[in-house]
């Protein structure tokens, strides 16, 4: 006889035949599947039923606190900078390619006495991550210990590092599960699994940059907004402030994509430059992380006068690494050369995505290693003219055999001369 409160069978019965689960059932579930009670093959009819029958916002909600509770949660009230408590601030992004946001995001934020604990993973697929970004720079750590976090925010205002064990585990095994059942699109398990994560951190308030488009995980705009809007509700049910902008992800942004070209045009921003694309959506992010934390500037002028650039080396300094170090190159490249001469007006950033994974720089599975040098640099964005027989892209690998495949998935990727779409960054806000 079980002394189970409930049977995994009955919680799997009540959502295929389009019931709401418990309050109840749902603390049991995501708490015996978290000490394996119940099994990979239950949780996964569970998680089938759920992307078929939905969740209603009441389950959502408490589907999120309790894999907030199968964990630790962190708590950075008692962050105290010079002479006064900081508020803290967070950007979760969706994924795309090319997004290298967060890097020139957390420095800048802090420069105006925002604390930014931004906990980050690393990439799967043709998404780029963090942390595989930065460990570019050499002898930068991506895990620091709880203390050494909160030391360095109080004292500096940003870290970027890898998320403990301890922060939801209960995600981190139903993500892995979801990956390989076809239910990674379930709306409510994809709002639950982000925001789970984010309010565990901690965080006093979080912009979530949900990405539409060709290389994003939300092709639609009407399912990314409702996946916004779920989230934004979830964040303000657990009283954290939160606002979301919805992101052109059609064409890659910046013109790197990779991991230590990525860090390198991040510098370029930091230091006043960069490309335009990737300039508006850091200000525009970091506009949005100061009000939340109610700071009235404007972080235009911290790009401008070296003080986000200062913040940046003090960073990544605080977590081991040299920002004056050279940053790894490819062995090998090779260019592709525009056919035509005329004005370039599309260039697809799911194909650019994989061509770059594909060339080393991602994984196709979590223990993969990743070449921090492979990599794309683009040579024109859509509306720039270009040049028969000019380089339009230039492949970088240590591995030139990767050539062909990465060749293959840029058979398509682009248009000259063709119709040229709107190429607006933001696409739509939602707020609380």
């Amino acid at each position: 006889m079980s002394n189970e409160a409930f049977d995994a069978v009955d919680v799997i019965r009540t959502k295929r035949d389009g019931g709401q689960l418990s309050n109840d059932q749902i603390d049991w579930v995501i708490d015996a599947y978290t000490r394996g009670v119940v099994a990979d093959e239950q949780m996964s009819a569970l998680a089938m039923a759920i992307f078929l029958n939905g969740m209603s916002r009441a389950e959502i909600a408490r589907w999120t606190d309790a894999m907030i509770r199968s964990g630790e949660r962190m708590d950075f009230s008692s962050i105290i900078g010079p002479g006064k408590k900081i508020a803290t601030a967070d950007k979760h992004s969706t994924g795309g390619v090319g997004d290298k946001i967060t890097l020139p995001l957390a420095p800048l934020v802090a420069v105006y006495g925002v604390a930014v604990p931004q906990l980050s993973g690393r990439g799967l697929g043709h998404t780029g991550g963090t942390l595989d970004k930065l460990e570019a720079i050499p002898g930068w750590q991506a895990s620091i210990s709880n203390e050494r976090t909160i030391d360095i925010l109080g004292s500096i205002g940003a870290v970027i590092s890898a998320a403990g064990s301890g922060l939801a585990p209960a995600d981190k095994k139903l993500y892995a599960l979801r990956d390989t059942t076809s239910t990674v699109e379930a709306i409510p398990l994809i709002a639950s699994s982000i925001m789970s994560k984010k309010i565990a951190e901690g965080t006093g308030s979080l912009v979530l940059d949900v990405k539409v488009g060709s290389g994003a995980f939300m092709k639609d705009i009407q399912q990314a907004r409702e996946l916004a809007e779920v989230m934004v509700g979830l964040g303000h049910d657990a009283g954290v402030t939160t606002s979301a902008l919805l992101t052109n992800m059609d064409t890659p942004l910046g013109l790197t994509v990779g991991n230590a070209c990525e860090v390198e045009e991040s510098v370029e921003v930091l230091a006043g430059g960069g490309p335009a694309d990737v300039v508006e959506l850091t200000l525009e992010l970091a506009r949005v992380m100061l009000r939340n934390s109610g700071v009235d500037a404007d972080p235009a002028e911290a790009l401008k006068d070296g003080r986000a650039m200062d913040k940046w080396r003090q960073m990544i300094s605080a977590q081991g690494g040299d920002p004056d170090a050279a940053l790894p190159v490819a062995r090998e490249t090779h260019a592709v050369l525009a056919p035509q001469t005329g004005t370039l007006t599309r260039l697809d950033a799911l194909s650019v995505g994989v061509a770059s994974w594909r060339l080393g720089a991602g994984r196709a599975r979590k223990e993969d290693a990743v070449q921090l040098a492979a990599g794309i640099k683009l040579h024109a964005k859509p509306g720039d003219t270009v040049t028969e027989g000019q380089p339009l892209i230039t492949l970088m690998t240590d591995t030139p055999e990767r050539f062909d495949r990465a060749l293959q998935s840029l058979e398509d990727a682009w248009d000259i001369n063709g119709q040229l779409s709107e190429t607006s960054i933001i696409l739509d806000r939602i707020n609380a």
